[in-house]
């Protein structure tokens, strides 16, 4: 935490970074809302539809070790800025695209912008704060996944019913070319650490990433549930027109306010519980996260089996609020077992793998298992990740104390 800032500062700043992530996730899947009106416009199969998800996050995984290594050495607050700018022209340009090739373009655009600001805005937001207010802290940072992952769903499938799916796109980029001041504006805080340890070569400075065996194992669970709950995000709106026969706004806005409603109060409740529990065992968020998962995945299969429509949205809910519980906890982790001074290529790194092993091949995996055997039964690999990102979690527990002592050393 940096001593200088006022309380009011800091909450400024939170707010802030919490309102460009929000545009962040409402671009990303902004995509998802509308697949039904381009794969029928484009006339393409469940496999390229999937693949416009997956070139994005490809992007997203191969920058983001470059400027991880950046956001160690240079300025996070403009590295934030450029990003955000980067990002919202790019998913603007998507709404003049005239074929499948131009709109793969402007999506993988998306991926460079969005990697800038997700390698240093996590350490932004934990240096603001105290060390034991960070979960809670970071649940309010994170709450732009359900609720901007819900908006996107809801303003795509909206503008898309009335105007089509290019103004989707053109309307949801032009915010953050708003609101790029004001971040550019902000005041960065200490990194705290020696800053000795700030220069270390590119390649001596990940490879140390991967003896911190709690890192890895954090990042391994949180892999395995990316990949279950990226394919999911992007396909259960498909889900809901193709076999529960709703409309695209309908399906949209049914499944992002479950979204919105269940991320909310998964990930605040997350957050709280996951600093209790850290106060009385280092483990503590990894075991908040751990049983969330593990509760969420028989839920997660009886929402894609039920034939009844109300079943499966109660079921989306209960998962979604197990599955959400680990977003402040599993991101204060990484924070907590690295140095200050390579923490932004700790989250780059983690999001490298998160997205490699995770929603890069999700979205085209499961389609391409849609267009064998059907979207219903593709979709039941996704509970059998859960479980995997459950296992990592208590695995990392026999490591986390001496990772925390050495990252605090």
């Amino acid at each position: 935490m940096d001593p200088l800032y006022s309380p009011s500062y800091r909450r400024y700043a939170l707010a802030l970074l919490l309102a460009v992530n929000l545009l962040n996730y409402i671009d990303r899947q902004v995509l998802f809302a509308v697949f039904p009106l381009i794969k029928a416009d484009l006339r393409l199969s469940d496999t390229a539809l999937g693949f416009l998800g997956s070139a994005f996050m490809l992007c997203y995984m191969v920058c983001a070790p470059l400027l991880g290594w950046l956001g160690d050495r240079l300025s996070r607050v403009r590295l934030a800025a450029s990003g955000l700018l980067v990002w919202s022209v790019a998913t603007a340009l998507a709404g003049f695209a005239g074929g499948y090739r131009t709109l793969l373009a402007a999506r993988t655009v998306v991926g460079i912008g969005e990697a800038s600001f997700g390698t240093v805005s996590p350490g932004l937001v934990a240096d603001y704060f105290p060390r034991d207010q960070r979960g809670r802290v970071l649940a309010w940072f994170y709450l732009a996944i359900p609720v901007g992952s819900a908006l996107g769903y809801l303003c795509g499938g909206i503008i898309a019913k009335h105007f089509g799916w290019h103004a989707a796109f053109l309307i949801v980029g032009l915010p953050g070319l708003i609101i790029a001041l004001p971040l550019r504006l902000l005041r960065e805080p200490g990194r705290g650490g020696h800053p000795e340890q700030a220069f270390q070569g590119l390649g001596r400075g990940y490879a140390a990433l991967f003896t911190n065996r709690s890192y890895v194992c954090n990042t391994l669970a949180m892999a395995a549930m990316t990949f279950a709950l990226g394919g999911m995000a992007q396909w259960l709106p498909t889900f809901l027109f193709r076999l529960h026969g709703l409309d695209v706004a309908r399906a949209n806005t049914l499944f992002g306010t479950v979204t919105v409603l269940a991320g909310i109060g998964g990930t605040l409740t997350g957050g709280w519980v996951g600093d209790r529990f850290q106060r009385k065992s280092s483990a503590g968020y990894l075991l908040v996260s751990g049983w969330g998962f593990l509760i969420g995945v028989p839920i997660a299969v009886w929402a894609i089996v039920t034939p009844s429509l109300n079943a499966c949205l109660g079921a989306i809910f209960c998962a979604e609020y197990f599955l959400f519980l680990n977003t402040g906890p599993l991101n204060t982790v990484i924070v907590n077992v690295t140095r200050p001074a390579v923490r932004a290529m700790a989250f780059a790194v983690n999001i490298f793998f998160i997205h490699a092993l995770g929603d890069a091949v999700s979205p085209t995996f499961l389609g391409w298992l849609s267009d064998q055997w059907g979207l219903r039964a593709a979709l039941l690999v996704t509970p059998a990740a859960i479980a995997v990102a459950a296992g990592f979690c208590f695995l990392g527990k026999k490591y986390i104390a001496a990772d925390m002592a050495r990252a605090e050393g």
